[in-house]
């Protein structure tokens, strides 16, 4: 796993094997984070962004090396939380909040807490995926000029959806993003 920009730049962590986690590729994101500096995030404003599905830590360690203010990490998978924890440790970073558990729970009861950019990476098989932007959205964790975008296989379609923006499209990996704001208003 390796950090393409920010303080941390260039800064590499060995993902054990055994790891279930299937990272974000270096391409996608460094392309993900082309357009969210471009149309969507100022970072040197350190906006707080919450990393759902957050496996190895590779969006949120990203996040955190481009100047996010506050970062919250969600992993269910134990030895994938452990490992962001370690990661945090070795940067010496006191931004990114790691949370233990299930993603589902922690949107049901996020405290109210909003964000300026939500990013969730679940498994690409995952049954609820689907549903994911409309809870999401509906919890109103998303601060109202926020952007959240959803990593999803290309069987997902939200071109439909009210409050979808765009889609990016990287190999194998597709980014839909969405604000609160319905198209048109």
């Amino acid at each position: 796993m390796r950090i393409v920009s920010g303080i941390y730049k260039r800064r590499r962590f060995d993902v054990p094997r055994t790891f279930k986690a299937r990272p974000t590729t270096d391409f996608a994101k460094e392309n993900l984070f082309n357009v969210l500096c471009s149309n969507y995030l100022d970072f040197d404003e350190g906006p707080a962004a919450l990393d759902l599905f957050a496996g190895t830590g590779s969006i949120s360690v990203e996040l955190v090396s481009r100047g996010c203010g506050k970062v919250v990490s969600v992993e269910k998978e134990r030895a994938h939380y452990a490992f962001i924890v370690g990661v945090l440790k070795k940067l010496g970073t006191d931004v990114c909040f790691p949370v233990c558990g299930d993603v589902f729970s922690y949107i049901r009861n996020g405290g109210g807490e909003q964000f300026d950019f939500i990013f969730a990476d679940p498994p690409y098989e995952l049954p609820e995926l689907g549903a994911i932007p409309d809870l999401i959205l509906a919890q109103r964790m998303l601060k109202e000029d926020g952007v959240f975008v959803l990593e999803h296989g290309k069987t997902y379609n939200f071109d439909s959806h009210p409050r979808f923006l765009e889609k990016r499209v990287y190999g194998s990996v597709n980014f839909s993003f969405f604000q609160l704001q319905e198209r048109g208003q």
